[in-house]
């Protein structure tokens, strides 16, 4: 990559907005300062110089708060030519809400003298608009929101279908939905296709990342692990498999056994923290792909044994992957004029991540797991968890990664993970109306007293005390779950067979219901008199979609509880097996089934709402795509739709 040859590699993607802060995130192939210009529809432009500010760490005293005021322009430095730039700007005075606001960034070095975002990205704004810009909504009306963008699932690109209903409404902004939620799988760290891992080998080099040296495995450093070890399709040789770990294997399936990696597709887990922040690249942007090659490594045709994949599977899957890519120029549109607040579940660092109190001892208790969780969760901080609320990240941290990622394998590259694997500030809230609180379900669980091959409870009880807290006397709320909190009946009961007979890995036996004492807290926090009339749960996570409405039985005035789930954005679950399930749901466990006294919901009455397409007993959709929610000024659903590629699904309310 040619030094003088600027690239803004993915981004812009807005972040936190509000009528006095504007958050942006990109990615700079060159160390740049930034000038931002905002025109806000009928006022004056306003142009912002931003220069980077550079990270200070006082190793004598460690300033381990988060900052009061934050410098509006940060840039870490994670390659030779890549460059992470969070801008956070504060508004001395306000934006005007409903309304269209333009903005412009010009890029300045030693290279280049104000050259515009547009110049280099010609596609980055709508055909009848000069510049890309963004609508700060007094109330969430509309919100976008999907989970589970898999790059060689074969389906459309919910982000895709999201950027089209912008185009349609680019004249009227002010019908534009408020944000899209990501609630989860943003990538997936852990199931990448073969011509995938290839491409993000080929592009590693012109990013200058420096070489990682890992520990405690078969592979010295990353140069060999993008080499002549990258065993593509063959990654379970190079896991970690030691004595502690043997329990967590899956005997059913036979050619899956792996030690804490449990997943069935684990055969090109991402390992270096190179190969997952280059993921990020190719996932939100087409600039990568310019300089990637998605030829077949000659080592596969000297693969034996298990995972050997043939040229006609390369090909099938890199179908998919060029189908993928085809589009990302509208995802990186899309995310360029929509607020993009994010949340990780499981697969943006591992399947079954922290599932049970013994896998957590087993994937932590091993230098080589807990360094591939750890550059997982690095690379979430940089590209998601940071500009979901930039105060949550002290300079302290942020020192500690810069440092990490100048000498990647470094004694301060493992303390780093450490503070990562015991940080408590990855949910956020933003100050909408209604508030919108993102919960971490991942990292703060509630470990079974009973037996740590269990389930653990999705957040611990201080935790769930937080968040009643920040519940209290808000009138509504909308709640982002990764997991559905109020899930299939069916699907959970199944789950509980499996864990009583020990097997809770099997069927991904992660849901509220699985933990008595998170289900509990959490059930008796719908009933508190001070918390929300109206509840919108948003969730993802299980490949379907569908929507709940919960009232509290034997309550005259009951608050209103929305379980809206949208998955996947390009992802999908089993179509026969998941009819199957929809129908037998609806025979076991309907209204006055006897089975529903043996749930946790009892004391509630959960009411499916029918999709618009559907035949007599399906209430689930199967499909890509991404959802939309409608809102009154109460915070109440007026419309609750699953948007696919060739229609829009609506599920109908019940009064």
């Amino acid at each position: 990559m040619q030094q003088s040859a600027l690239k803004v590699l993915a981004g812009p993607i807005l972040k936190k907005l509000t009528v006095d802060q504007v958050t942006l995130w990109l990615v700079t192939s060159q160390p740049v300062d930034l000038t931002l210009t905002l025109f806000p529809d009928g006022e004056a432009k306003r142009t912002f110089p931003l220069k980077q500010t550079p990270f200070k760490h006082n190793t004598q005293t460690g300033d381990k708060t988060p900052f009061k005021t934050l410098p509006e322009h940060r840039c870490i430095k994670v390659g030779e030519h890549l460059y992470i730039h969070l801008v956070h700007l504060s508004l001395a005075s306000p934006l005007p809400t409903d309304c269209w606001v333009g903005y412009q960034l010009d890029f300045h070095n030693e290279h280049n003298a104000g050259v515009s975002l547009s110049e280099l990205l010609s596609d980055i704004c709508y055909p009848e608009r000069d510049t890309p810009g963004f609508v700060v909504h007094k109330k969430l009306r509309k919100i976008l929101h999907g989970s589970c963008r898999k790059p060689h699932h074969d389906s459309p690109d919910g982000l895709v279908i999201a950027d089209t209903l912008l185009s349609t409404l680019q004249n009227s902004p002010q019908l534009w939905p408020s944000l899209i939620m990501m609630t989860g799988d943003q990538i997936y760290a852990d199931d990448v296709a073969t011509p995938m891992l290839a491409a993000i080998h080929s592009v590693i080099p012109t990013l200058g990342i420096n070489n990682e040296t890992f520990a405690d495995s078969t592979v010295a450093d990353s140069r060999a692990l993008h080499s002549e070890q990258a065993l593509y399709n063959q990654r379970v040789q190079i896991l970690p498999n030691d004595k502690q770990s043997q329990k967590l294997r899956i005997p059913l399936f036979k050619s899956a056994e792996k030690p804490v990696f449990t997943t069935v597709h684990a055969n090109n887990h991402l390992v270096s923290f190179a190969e997952v922040i280059t993921m990020y690249l190719l996932c939100w942007s087409p600039q990568c792909w310019e300089n990637a090659s998605t030829e077949r490594p000659q080592s596969l045709d000297r693969q034996t044994g298990k995972g050997v994949q043939t040229a006609d599977e390369y090909q099938n899957e890199l179908t998919l992957i060029e189908q993928f890519v085809s589009g990302l120029s509208q995802t990186r549109r899309v995310m360029a004029h929509l607020p993009c607040p994010m949340m990780f579940d499981d697969h943006d660092v591992t399947d079954d991540w922290n599932l049970t109190a013994d896998w957590e001892q087993t994937a932590y208790g091993n230098d080589f797991s807990r360094r591939i969780i750890g550059n997982a969760l690095i690379a979430y901080l940089l590209c998601q968890g940071w500009g979901n609320s930039p105060h949550n990240f002290s300079n302290e941290l942020l020192s500690k990664v810069q440092t990490s990622v100048n000498d990647l394998g470094c004694a301060e590259h493992n303390d780093t993970i450490s503070a990562l694997l015991e940080f408590e500030q990855w949910h956020y809230q933003w100050p909408t109306s209604p508030k919108l609180l993102v919960l971490d379900t991942r990292t703060q669980r509630w470990w079974s007293e009973s037996n740590a091959n269990k389930p653990s409870g999705l957040m611990d009880w201080e935790s769930l005390t937080e968040l009643q807290q920040a519940l209290i006397n808000e009138p509504a709320v909308v709640l982002v779950s990764p997991a559905p909190i109020f899930g299939v009946k069916l699907i959970e009961a199944i789950q509980r067979v499996f864990t009583r007979i020990g097997k809770p890995l099997m069927v991904d036996a992660e849901n509220w219901m699985a933990h008595p004492g998170s289900a509990n807290y959490l059930l008796n926090l719908f009933t508190h008199r001070k918390t929300p009339q109206n509840f919108v749960i948003l969730s993802g996570d299980v490949h379907y979609s569908y929507a709940y409405h919960v009232k509290l039985k034997r309550r005259r005035n009951s608050p209103d509880i929305w379980q809206i789930t949208s998955s996947g954005l390009r992802n999908t679950f089993p179509e026969g097996l998941l009819n199957w399930l929809d129908r037998l749901n609806r025979w076991l466990y309907a209204p006055y089934s006897p089975l529903n006294a043996f749930t946790k919901r009892r004391n509630m009455r959960v009411t499916p709402l029918k999709p618009s397409h559907a035949s007599a007993g399906e209430r689930l959709v199967n499909g890509s795509g991404i959802g939309l929610v409608e809102l009154d000024d109460e915070g109440k659903p007026t419309h609750i739709s699953q948007l696919l590629a060739d229609e829009k699904i609506h599920f109908e309310h019940d009064d």
